[in-house]
């Protein structure tokens, strides 16, 4: 199965947030840099987060995203569940639908197949994510400055 570039970049951004209380607030802007991602690409993944109660952005002086408790908490199996969607990894109704649906053993294979890459996710957490020494190395990225 493959992510689309939407979850990675989320999940990586969540992990950069987890870590980021160790070296002050970071804003969208910041974590693009960091991530080396278009701004406003990163811009629409923190609304989203936003929107599932991962990411709290708080505007003005000191202001900055921060990851929820719920966030830090949040299963990364869950996480990538309501990033992806509940779309199948083949599209058997699409335009025209697959001749063989109605007797093909593959598509239940693959939603098995799914299922258990959620599972295996199930049981991580973000704060698992950023233990050393993935948390180290998320610490040392820092957006460009420009003095």
């Amino acid at each position: 199965m493959r992510l689309t570039k939407f979850t990675d970049l989320a999940l990586r951004a969540v992990m950069r947030l987890a870590v980021s209380e160790q070296d002050g607030s970071a804003t969208t802007r910041e974590v693009a840099e960091t991530m080396a991602v278009p701004y406003a690409h990163m811009a629409k993944v923190v609304t989203r987060l936003q929107h599932l109660g991962v990411v709290e952005a708080r505007r003005g002086r000191g202001g900055g995203l921060a990851l929820t408790d719920m966030g830090r908490r949040a299963s990364v199996g869950w996480l990538v569940r309501m990033l992806e969607g509940e779309e199948e990894v083949v599209a058997c109704e699409g335009d025209p639908p697959c001749p063989l649906r109605a007797a093909c053993r593959l598509r239940g294979a693959l939603r098995s197949a799914q299922e258990a890459f959620y599972r295996t996710l199930d049981p991580l957490t973000v704060a698992d994510l950023v233990e050393s020494p993935a948390g180290p190395v998320l610490v040392s990225l820092s957006a460009p400055r420009s003095d």
